[in-house]
């Protein structure tokens, strides 16, 4: 019973975290955001208390269940355990904690957060690894569906759905997200838990606290006939059957030995009813090394492909009436990258983002993309060549689950400066041209763009944009609707520390 719980559970919190990643429509966030904002990571960066006390006493009770029921990844790992389970049974065996390996990442991780490298550290991140993962592997193909069922729809004169575009945000991101895919995938298919306890800093970090929890699973060893079927179907590889020893720090308490257990030999009950004939013990002794593992490496590799109705609708999106092609703009060299409204700073995004893209994937807009500075690896940074800074949008602000990103209203951002338009007077095309143009003073929220006469001697000189840098607010509308390719005439340059106005 405890193991189909815990089951029910992972499988609830997984499929909604998932969906946090993948949804268009920005509905769920009003109910399941909280999922995000209890991962271990996020909590930490934000300091939230409340949150890292609530962890620490579930662990101290329970052992990791954190690890087994909230972490996207854990529950991600399980599904291609169970998968590849169904190929071969009883796969596992014990194998000795690599100390050296578990707290040395550790180290590492803590050292890099403390320098300020965030973004590296939450390479390795459970939280962020899976959020990367599902924003740039999972959501296209989510995306690609949906829009298959919009154009479906269409057809049918219905309009349940509406199609979505899908572009590429950034290729380091999505060689990084695949090569974690297949890496946590292979792990997980060949030995279970792998990656949690020997790679991942938030298992060793719960894993100190589980040696200490009030309930566990204990052999009871006048009934154990010496089978070893719980260690060969423990995912974590942390029951030294022989011993009759459990190593608690690794346990991920998943339930599955209770369940495989044919004497019912083992029980998940508080440390004071431990057997009293022989009290399991932590498996501190130095064993053999496991024998490595002979089955072949092959897995299953999910390939969905039902893009061709959505490429076709994308690639019409490019044509002026099905005249002219649009040639696309391209990305102006910015000094100064520009951050969210809400960030504050580029360095306080740098030390509190943990680089997993929910923010990235919920952007209304097309405004956010993965950065592909070094510092701020993956850490979310704007530009406005598919879509602007909407004055009335705070869905990043809504959804951050650290604080990188602090809550504003509609009225707050209207006067946050992130950054602010610079003219360049060789693309405009009134002088390019001679045409009058004027787009960008039109679209302009705040009028901090007015158009004067480029020669105040020539009454009837063309128009030039003239940009009140005090007033700006660095939306990046007027870089986005100007008319001139490859590079707008007008483009934002960011802030270091943001201003308000």
């Amino acid at each position: 019973m405890l193991r189909k719980i815990r089951i029910v559970a992972a499988t609830i919190c997984f499929a909604l975290i998932t969906l946090l990643f993948l949804d268009v429509t920005g509905t769920l966030h009003l109910w399941f955001g909280w999922l995000a904002r209890i991962q271990f990571l996020p909590a930490v960066l934000a300091l939230n208390v409340g949150v890292i006390l609530l962890l620490v006493v579930l662990t101290l009770l329970f052992g990791r269940i954190y690890c087994s029921v909230i972490c996207p990844l854990g529950v991600f790992q399980d599904i291609v355990s169970w998968l590849a389970g169904k190929r071969k049974k009883h796969r596992f065996r014990y194998s000795p904690a690599l100390s050296w390996l578990r707290y040395g990442v550790l180290i590492i991780f803590i050292a890099a957060i403390v320098a300020g490298f965030t973004a590296w550290a939450a390479l390795i991140a459970p939280y962020s690894a899976y959020g990367r993962i599902a924003t740039n592997l999972f959501a296209p193909i989510y995306r690609w569906g949906n829009n298959l069922l919009a154009l479906v729809a269409e057809r049918m004169d219905s309009y349940a759905f509406y199609s979505t575009e899908v572009w590429l945000k950034s290729l380091p991101s999505l060689i990084v997200a695949a090569v974690t895919l297949v890496v946590i995938v292979v792990l997980a298919w060949r030995n279970g838990r792998t990656y949690c306890n020997t790679i991942c800093p938030v298992g060793t970090t719960l894993g100190l606290l589980s040696r200490f929890s009030f309930f566990r699973p204990a052999i009871d060893t006048t009934k154990c006939n010496g089978c070893q079927s719980c260690a060969r179907n423990c995912k974590a590889s942390c029951i030294d059957a022989k011993n009759h020893a459990i190593d608690y720090s690794r346990c991920v308490v998943c339930m599955d030995c209770l369940n495989r257990c044919t004497q019912h030999a083992i029980h998940y009950v508080p440390r004071t009813r431990l057997p009293k004939n022989k009290k399991t013990a932590e498996a501190k002794a130095p064993a053999p090394e496991a024998k490595g593992n002979n089955s072949r490496r092959e897995f299953l590799t999910l390939t969905g492909v039902l893009a061709g109705s959505a490429l076709l609708k994308a690639q019409e999106m490019k044509v002026d009436g099905g005249l002219a092609a649009i040639e696309e703009k391209k990305i102006p060299k910015r000094a100064t990258p520009i951050t969210p409204p809400g960030s504050l700073s580029a360095s306080h995004l740098a030390q509190h983002c943990t680089a997993c893209q929910l923010c990235i994937t919920n952007c209304p807009n097309q405004v956010l993309r993965p950065s592909g500075n070094l510092i701020t690896f993956m850490q979310p940074e704007m530009s406005y060549e598919r879509g602007y800074c909407r004055p009335e949008c705070t869905r990043c602000s809504e959804v951050c689950p650290t604080g990188a990103i602090r809550p504003i209203t509609v009225a707050e951002k209207s006067s946050i400066q992130i950054g602010h338009a610079v003219w360049v007077k060789a693309n405009c095309i009134p002088l390019t041209d001679g045409v009058s143009c004027g787009n960008c003073a039109r679209h302009c929220p705040v009028g901090a763009i007015q158009m004067v006469a480029s020669d105040p001697a020539v009454a009837d000189s063309p128009k030039i944009p003239v940009v009140n840098t005090e007033r700006c607010i660095g939306c990046g509308t007027c870089e986005n609707l100007c008319p001139a390719r490859p590079f707008s005439a007008i483009y934002v340059e960011g802030h270091k520390q943001h201003r308000i106005i």
